[in-house]
């Protein structure tokens, strides 16, 4: 009896709780003023709500690149260290790491430093000329390895970031094979802006300008390179000329803690920079060197201000000024904010759901689901009576339980997730068929009307329960390595049966329990 009297007790409170998440997705309610006081609806994925569809091509050949160019800033470091002379390393043509040893006479203490320090370069040759010896190296193959699945968690970790800073809801972004990165925007309508804000690399330097040098000149000295020099117009658009800068940047933006619009005495915005401590003494330590000079900003390759440094600029704050608008501020300081990419990507598709094709994907599951739901609602109960009732009963109530799981966990429900809601709706009656042919047998046996329900229950639920859990297995695999819509499906079947086996194993034995003892003829209909 106290077993019984726990089954109806938490049946009523799970009821309880499902009511509270499930109504506000019925369109009568979730609309009323009463909808909007009571929890959040189910987000639709992209397939449904309609937006946008990326796929992103990662440039993995620059980021083996730009690990190659700081191992070389690395070498040059310790080699100082180690009191040996080497000149600046460099990538040359074939893309390998070039370090140049004046000194021929170091060339046994270098290797042994490169051999004990820097294990993951492979040196590729060693040729005498007349700057003394040149050593070639590339990475080698475990730090290619790594490099490509460190860029590609970084990729997605920042491109997540931005996303959730620009207020997308429920974004997909997964990677997936060929150094490709795809990404959902549901509910996203300007195409233009969100592609700017994923692809945009934010590589953000800071280097000195070489105004002794002319930009125009035929050579430029060693150490030095040209530069584009962005100017904003009074009438909205944009030139550009040409700049000379330091080849070696004083220092990056990967230490930047915040980023945020703001707005001169003038009215122009700008972007105001937050540094961490490293980057705080860096920077007070640059601009304390570099005193009369200017220093360039540089941004993605392009030079976007050069102001000239008045002092020693302490506290960790700097800026970005560019002739900005409003909009171009903000979408820079959330790139900047949520980190720069650690190599360009580039949109190799994008595809747009329009909202008009998602509400007719949504009108023609939900006519699906009925269709279904209306078959099994007619046939149990003249296949199986009152059982066939309570069959339904437990049906609307999984139901129930799919909706307000969904909300409450946040999941996306896309079109193969009605599939899987149509699914779930057949399983949920397969576990009552089970259930009743087994109490069928046990009648057929001679026992009572409640020994055959408690017999039939516990023998079924070992069935009901091994083939639910193969299925809970295959929708694991699924959720774990399918991209959206799958994952969608994924979602909606592993909730659908773990409701299913809750109201047929547990709810519709404490109903059948209860008919039982209140029954006073003692029969079933079943």
């Amino acid at each position: 009896m106290k077993a019984l009297r726990l089954r109806l007790a938490v049946s009523l409170m799970v009821l309880l709780v499902v009511l509270a998440y499930a109504l506000p997705n019925l369109p009568a309610i979730g609309d009323s003023p009463l909808g909007a006081l009571m929890q959040d609806r189910i987000n639709l994925g992209l397939d449904l709500k309609g937006g946008m569809n990326l796929t992103l091509g990662v440039d993995m050949d620059k980021a083996l690149q730009n690990t190659l160019s700081v191992n070389g800033q690395e070498v040059r470091d310790r080699a100082n260290q180690e009191k040996i002379t080497v000149m600046k390393p460099r990538l040359n043509a074939e893309g390998k790491l070039e370090v140049v040893l004046p000194r021929t006479d170091q060339a046994a203490a270098f290797e042994e430093m490169m051999g004990k320090w820097f294990p993951n370069l492979v040196q590729v040759s060693s040729i005498p000329n007349a700057a003394g010896r040149v050593y070639s190296y590339e990475l080698s193959a475990d730090m290619r390895r790594l490099t490509e699945e460190m860029t590609m968690e970084q990729v997605v970790r920042t491109i997540r970031n931005r996303i959730d800073q620009f207020g997308v809801a429920e974004p997909d972004i997964r990677r997936q094979s060929d150094n490709q990165v795809q990404v959902q925007l549901p509910g996203m309508t300007d195409a233009e802006r969100a592609i700017q804000i994923i692809g945009q690399t934010a590589h953000l330097e800071f280097r000195l300008v070489r105004d002794d040098v002319d930009p125009n000149a035929m050579m430029l000295p060693a150490g030095t390179a040209r530069f584009p020099l962005i100017h904003k117009n009074r009438d909205g658009s944009v030139s550009e000329s040409v700049i000379v800068l330091e080849s070696e940047a004083l220092m990056g933006g990967e230490d930047i803690t915040n980023a945020r619009p703001a707005f001169n005495e003038f009215g122009q915005a700008y972007v105001s920079l937050e540094f961490n401590g490293r980057g705080a003494s860096n920077f007070e330590r640059i601009t304390g060197e570099n005193i009369k000079k200017r220093m360039a900003i540089v941004l993605d390759g392009k030079v976007y201000s050069a102001p000239t440094i008045q002092d020693r600029i302490s506290g960790g704050k700097a800026s970005i000024t560019g002739g900005f608008t409003t909009e171009e501020a903000q979408d820079l300081a959330i790139v900047l904010r949520a980190g720069s990419l650690p190599t360009p990507v580039t949109i190799l598709e994008e595809r747009t759901v329009g909202p008009s094709l998602g509400k007719e994907s949504i009108n023609s599951g939900i006519k699906a689901s009925l269709v279904g739901a209306a078959a099994v609602v007619i046939i149990m109960p003249l296949y199986y009576g009152l059982s066939g009732l309570i069959a339904d009963a437990m049906l609307c109530f999984t139901i129930m339980i799919l909706m307000a799981g969904m909300t409450l966990f946040g999941a996306t429900l896309t079109l193969p997730g009605i599939a899987g809601v149509v699914l779930t709706i057949g399983m949920s009656v397969d576990a009552n068929v089970l259930i009743f042919e087994r109490i069928r047998e046990e009648l057929k046996k001679g026992l009572s009307a409640m020994e055959a329900v408690q017999a039939g229950f516990s023998r079924a639920s070992v069935s009901i329960l091994d083939s639910n859990l193969t299925t809970l297995i295959t929708a694991a695999i699924l959720y774990q390595f399918g991209t959206g819509p799958i994952r969608g499906f994924a979602v909606t079947l592993s909730l659908g049966i773990l409701a299913s086996m809750f109201t047929a194993i547990f709810v519709s034995r404490a109903i059948f329990e209860t008919w039982m003892k209140r029954s006073a003829t003692q029969k079933i209909s079943v």
